[in-house]
């Protein structure tokens, strides 16, 4: 199932394509331009679901989405400890280097937006239920 996650924010939104356990593209955009991403992401990349995380203004993104893609079914995703996980992912995917090693990450933020990284968690949660379901 190819899945679109949204990380709803005030001004900015992580967006995520997965399929499966393979994460096809990622991106961190202006919150007054995702929606035109997400267009263009369904339609290129056939995806079956989006899935909004359920925090900070999901419901205007629920809404907007709705109205401008009807024919693709649209789904809230618990959101808690969303941000925790994928900072931790952050770290992963990339280390700390120079000054930063000395440092735990626990106490450090990563030098860039990681919205799109919770986009990717949401999606995954959102397949793993439905593979728990079936």
């Amino acid at each position: 199932m190819i899945v679109l996650g949204i990380d709803p924010g005030q001004d900015k939104c992580g967006l995520a394509v997965v399929d499966g356990d393979a994460v096809l593209v990622r991106k961190v955009t202006a919150r007054a331009q995702y929606l035109g991403v997400v267009k263009e992401w369904v339609h290129e990349y056939g995806v079956e679901q989006i899935v909004i995380g359920d925090g900070t203004g999901s419901g205007e993104v629920v809404r907007e989405v709705g109205d401008s893609l009807p024919h693709v079914p649209a789904a809230t995703v618990d959101e808690r400890f969303s941000s925790e996980e994928a900072r931790d992912r952050y770290w992963r995917d990339h280390p700390p280097r120079s000054w930063r090693k000395l440092i735990p990450v626990s106490m450090q933020t990563p030098p860039e937006p990681y919205d799109d990284l919770v986009a990717v968690i949401l999606a995954q949660r959102f397949i793993a239920g439905k593979k728990g379901s079936t």
